[in-house]
């Protein structure tokens, strides 16, 4: 099939080597059958007289020999001297095979040459009516395997003339290996130009592991070098290089586009004019018969460009090998675009994406998920739902490094098993870290009303005038905004199943918002007139818990990055939590001062209600803060051991 699509490309040059070795074999066939016809002849003329047997030719030629001799054997004359004997008509189709894969190879190594004997087959098969048949006389077969004394034409004639001049075009077509490719007639600059398309296609052919393919032919012809690679198995998957000089050609054919597009893209650092995808059709390739051809044209400025390009064309074609598939398996993880953006990265990392099909492929992912987190991702769950995006491409990239990785390196495949799961679980503790951060602006929010309460007291402490309405619109808006949040929040714990520290700090951060609200929603309505005492100690709440507040952001900032084994950033986040304890201690003692204020007399029932119920706000607030911090200290400690 291959041969069939080089050939419509019209790049047959490249096919002679392997049209010469078929033409020569072919040659050894038909002698044999030929050698079977006359034969069958002798025997059904003389049936008293024991078959000829052809064992040991048809063995040699690779003919089933038990066919052969049954047609020898089973042979019979008819009253009107017609041969007939079992499966005639098949030998006959395979004698003029035969011959016929003779011709084309004469005609791709000498068209002059080749028109002259195909022709010849042609008069031989209309003049001695030379076609298949289940009854045929005896005397035209004699005819057809005997050599004219008069001279005149005949089959075997024909056979004995194809095979000097295949004889002669592979003496001309003398083979030699050069790096791994099959050469035929380089010139010097020639051999350059192998040498570096071969370093390239030599460097990665690791990367393929048990997969066929990457054989290479180069030969020279006229004024053009031809390199012809077989990629992998695929019918229509083949690639012919035409090095004109400094000038390189590539034609590419695939039976899938994407894949067609994805090999343009591996060489976007050279400057190759590429032509569209044609969708071409082609009898009996790839069963479909359809197939996607491109073409790309680089005129080089020197030979060390050249060269350069075409090692890396060489580089480039084992990472063409099952693309499609490993892209359907990371399909399933990811969407369509980044399973492509996946397979593009290892191929531009020299990792490739074989070593993941011979581990497993989707077997290796899913075993991860079942083994590193059996609670956490769903059956049937992609990973970028789970993970995020971006976190689960950088995942499927660290399979696929860690798979060629143990393949290359002769490590136990148990080992690449951990360190994928492994590198799951980090993930997904990141995915902690990202909840964490939610958990972050939510402390940053409630640091936010709490700092605007304080700047209210400060102004009835100094007398200025204040803006209640202000103060109490501003701190319903934050703290809408932080239900939002903490809504958000919930469904993320939800959907990664993060455990319930984590759910319940998302609760304790919006209780404490909440208490916030309602502290600056009463302070807005503190009649002025407050003893310098009473509002002494209120600043010093709102101080203490806009400290607790900024104590609770930065907590959980540090404990985001614990997952990453920074020691210091658990250190961080446990001082966090013994600052955030004692803002809450101070708290308290601050709210008993306020209330042993009030009780003390001088005030009349609003202004003492108005100032026991702030304090009181601003303690629960501190409250919700100290239990946030308690539960933060869990989570820190949990990482640690874990």
């Amino acid at each position: 099939m291959k041969a069939r699509i080089i050939d419509e490309l019209g790049q047959t040059d490249i096919l002679l080597p392997a049209l010469i070795a078929d033409a020569l074999a072919a040659n050894d066939r038909v002698k044999v059958r030929m050698s079977a016809l006359q034969a069958a002849v002798d025997q059904a003329r003389h049936p008293a007289v024991a078959p000829v047997d052809l064992s040991a030719e048809c063995r040699a030629a690779g003919i089933d020999s038990e066919a052969i001799q049954s047609l020898v054997a089973g042979a019979r004359l008819t009253a009107d001297s017609q041969l007939c004997a079992p499966a005639l008509g098949t030998v006959i189709s395979d004698i003029l095979a035969d011959v016929t894969a003779m011709v084309r190879a004469v005609v791709a190594g000498d068209a002059a040459e080749g028109a002259v004997v195909a022709g010849r087959l042609e008069n031989l098969r209309s003049q001695q009516a030379l076609e298949p048949c289940d009854a045929v006389d005896s005397n035209r077969v004699s005819s057809w395997t005997s050599v004219p004394t008069a001279g005149g034409d005949s089959l075997h004639r024909l056979v004995m003339d194809l095979h000097k001049a295949i004889n002669h075009l592979a003496a001309a077509l003398a083979e030699e290996r050069l790096f791994e490719a099959r050469v035929y007639g380089l010139q010097p600059d020639d051999r350059v130009a192998v040498t570096a398309f071969m370093r390239g296609l030599n460097r990665t052919r690791p990367l393929k592991f048990a997969h066929p393919g990457l054989e290479t032919v180069a030969l020279r012809s006229g004024s053009r070098l031809l390199i012809q690679n077989d990629i992998g198995t695929t019918d229509a998957h083949v690639v012919v290089i035409v090095v004109e000089g400094n000038a390189v050609t590539v034609t590419y054919t695939d039976v899938h586009r994407a894949r067609a597009r994805f090999f343009t893209q591996l060489f976007s650092d050279f400057a190759i004019r590429w032509s569209g995808l044609d969708r071409r059709k082609s009898e009996g390739v790839a069963g479909e018969e359809v197939f996607y051809l491109v073409t790309g044209h680089c005129a080089a400025d020197d030979s060390k460009l050249r060269d350069r390009l075409l090692e890396s064309l060489g580089a480039g074609l084992v990472f063409l090998i099952d693309w499609n598939r490993a892209r359907k398996v990371l399909q399933t993880w990811v969407q369509k675009g980044d399973a492509v953006r996946v397979l593009d990265w290892a191929a531009r990392s020299g990792v490739g994406h074989r070593g993941f099909l011979e581990l497993g492929g989707g077997d290796l992912v899913a075993s991860a998920v079942r083994h590193a987190t059996p609670n956490r991702i769903g059956f049937g769950e992609r990973l970028d739902t789970a993970l995020g995006r971006e976190p689960a491409v950088d995942f499927l990239k660290t399979v696929l490094k860690v798979s060629a990785e143990a393949l290359l390196e002769g490590r136990s495949v148990r080992l690449a098993r951990d360190r994928i799961e492994a590198d799951l679980v980090r993930r997904l503790e990141r995915t902690d870290s990202a909840l964490l951060s939610i958990v972050v602006r939510q402390a940053g929010l409630a640091r936010d009303i709490a700092a605007a309460i304080a700047h209210h007291v400060s102004g009835l402490q100094a007398g200025r005038c204040t803006d209640s309405r202000a103060l109490t619109s501003n701190a319903r808006r934050i703290e809408e905004k932080a239900d939002k949040i903490a809504f958000e929040a919930r469904s993320a714990v939800a959907r990664f199943e993060a455990g319930s520290v984590l759910g319940q700090l998302v609760d304790r951060a919006e209780e404490a918002i909440d208490e916030l609200e309602q502290a600056a929603f009463i302070a807005s309505l503190v009649p002025d007139g407050i003893i310098p005492t009473a509002l002494a100690a209120l600043a010093d709440l709102c101080g203490a818990a806009t400290v607790a507040a900024e104590a609770a952001a930065a907590g959980a900032e540090a404990a985001a990055e614990v997952p990453e084994g920074h020691r210091i950033d658990s250190e961080d986040a446990l001082a966090a939590v013994g600052r955030l304890a004692d803002a809450e201690h101070r708290a308290d003692e601050y709210e008993r001062a306020v209330t042993a204020q009030v009780l003390r007399g001088g005030l009349d029932l609003p202004k003492s209600l108005a100032i026991l119920e702030l304090a009181r706000a601003l303690e629960r607030t501190t409250d919700r803060m100290a239990s946030f911090g308690h539960l933060l200290r869990q989570h820190v400690l949990a990482g640690l051991a874990a």
